[in-house]
């Protein structure tokens, strides 16, 4: 699957040789634009992985639309500047921001930090499926611990007892547990 890239750049002849040089290495440029106002709206219609962003562009600088995009949806920006290195620095303190390309570039200065880019975008979204796992387990173990807790005092069980019989009623029905302990809950509290 082509890595789904952004180019922002108010150059044209530099958009395009950039837009050739992807595509050549077997990136997807979804779209194209000049200005900051622009690629917001692209950044909303195509959703790319990552954005090569040009900071000094008309209208709506690449800081900002970057600041913009970041809130918005979270697409990593990779700056494309003739700034010196200590200038970007000043602008590198945006989560979003994975590192920035110097111009005049080439196919050796460009392609490794896409593809470090795209390393650490794998990185961040396995980790952020991880974290969505593990808080969906918690709620799960709360609404489940709710119900033993309801089923303990209601029938006045323990509290193993109370987890045997949501366990039991989810093998009956072949439900999870966690449905079988939101029913409890419910029924629990109409009945209270």
């Amino acid at each position: 699957m082509a890595r789904k890239v952004m180019i922002v750049e108010d150059e044209s002849l530099i958009a395009i040789d950039l837009k050739f040089m992807l595509e050549d290495n077997g990136y997807e440029v979804v779209a194209q634009a000049n200005n900051g106002e622009t690629a917001i709206e692209l950044a909303f219609l195509h959703k790319p992985q990552l954005i090569l962003m040009d900071i000094k562009m008309p209208k709506l600088d690449g800081l900002k639309a970057s600041k913009i995009i970041e809130q918005q949806l979270g697409i990593p920006v990779l700056f494309i500047s003739a700034y010196s290195e200590k200038e970007l620095l000043l602008y590198m303190k945006q989560d979003n921001i994975l590192g920035y390309v110097m111009k005049p570039f080439s196919e050796k200065n460009v392609l490794p930090v896409l593809e470090v880019a795209f390393h650490q975008i794998d990185k961040f979204n396995r980790l952020n499926g991880e974290l969505l796992h593990k808080q969906t387990q918690l709620e799960k173990r709360k609404v489940i611990e709710r119900a033993k807790g309801l089923l303990m005092q209601a029938e006045n069980i323990s509290e193993d007892e109370a987890y045997r019989k949501i366990r039991n009623e989810s093998m009956q029905t072949q439900q999870e547990m966690v449905h079988i302990a939101q029913q409890i809950i419910n029924n629990l509290q109409v009945n209270s």
